[in-house]
C-alpha cells in the first residue's frame, strides 16, 4: 500500500475516488453514540479541495477521507476524534486536520496523543488571529497557519518547534482557504518526505520541515508611510 494520508473533514470528490484507500462517514446519534455509514459526496467541497492540495504535492500518496461533518461552522469534538481512531485503523502515516474547534475536549485530546504515541504525525489549522484552537493548541500536533510569503511548495518556520506557516492558495494557484489550506500544504510536504524517506519517523520529519523552510520568523508585513 503506497503511503496513507488521512483527512478528517467533510468527505471527498468523485474525481478523486480512485486515489481513496478507504473512506467513511460519521453520523451522530441522538443519544450521543456514533455511527459509520456510506460516505457521501462532498456538498461543501472543503474537504474534496485538502484532498487536491495533499495530492498536487504528493501524487503517489493514497487516502483515507473520514467525512466527519458537512457544515464547516458545525464539526463536533467526538466525530472528529473518531475520524481520527478510524484513520488510524485504516493505517494512515499522516492525519491533516483543516478544521478547529474552540474548546479543549478531553475525546479529541485522548484521540490526538493516541495517534502521536503510534508515531503518526498529526497536522492541524491554526488561524492567524484569534485564540488558540483545538486540536492545533495540543503538543503533539504541528499547528500550521497561513503566510503570504510562501508559495505552493515552499514553507516558512513561524515559532520553532511549535508554529508552520504555508501558503493558503487552492491546488490551482488561484482561490485561498486559509490556514486550513495551509495545513493541507504542510500534509502533501510530509507524505513528500515520508515517500522518500519511508523509514524516517516523525521526528525526522519535524527536523526536516524546521530546517529546510525558506522563511523564519512572523511574517512582517509594512506600515503605510506617513503622508
Amino acid at each position: 500500500m503506497p503511503l496513507s494520508v488521512g483527512i478528517v473533514d467533510s468527505g471527498a470528490a468523485p474525481p478523486l475516488r480512485h486515489k481513496l484507500f478507504a473512506e467513511t462517514r460519521l453520523l451522530l446519534r441522538s443519544d450521543g453514540g456514533i455511527d459509520r455509514a456510506a460516505a457521501g459526496d462532498d456538498t461543501l467541497g472543503h474537504g474534496a479541495e485538502i484532498a487536491r492540495i495533499v495530492l498536487d504535492l504528493a501524487p503517489a500518496a493514497s487516502l483515507v477521507c473520514a467525512q466527519a461533518f458537512s457544515d464547516r461552522h458545525a464539526a463536533d469534538a467526538g466525530l472528529v476524534a473518531q475520524g481520527i481512531h478510524w484513520c488510524l485503523e485504516q493505517g494512515a502515516r499522516i492525519i491533516n486536520l483543516s478544521l478547529g474547534l474552540r474548546s479543549d475536549v478531553e475525546v479529541l485530546r485522548h484521540a490526538c496523543g493516541r495517534a502521536a504515541a503510534t508515531g503518526v504525525l498529526l497536522v492541524a489549522a491554526f488561524p492567524a488571529r484569534g485564540g488558540p484552537v483545538y486540536p492545533a493548541a495540543y503538543p503533539e500536533v504541528v499547528a500550521v497557519s497561513g503566510d503570504a510569503r510562501c508559495n505552493g511548495s515552499n514553507w516558512s518556520v513561524i515559532e520553532p518547534g511549535r508554529l508552520l506557516g504555508a501558503s493558503t492558495t487552492a491546488a490551482d494557484g488561484k482561490s485561498h482557504g486559509g490556514a486550513s489550506y495551509a495545513a493541507a500544504r504542510i500534509s502533501g510536504l510530509a507524505a513528500l518526505f515520508f515517500g522518500a524517506w519511508p523509514n524516517a519517523g516523525v521526528r525526522d520529519c519535524m527536523d526536516w520541515l524546521q530546517s529546510d523552510a525558506v522563511f523564519r520568523g512572523r511574517e512582517r508585513r509594512a506600515s503605510p508611510r506617513a503622508a
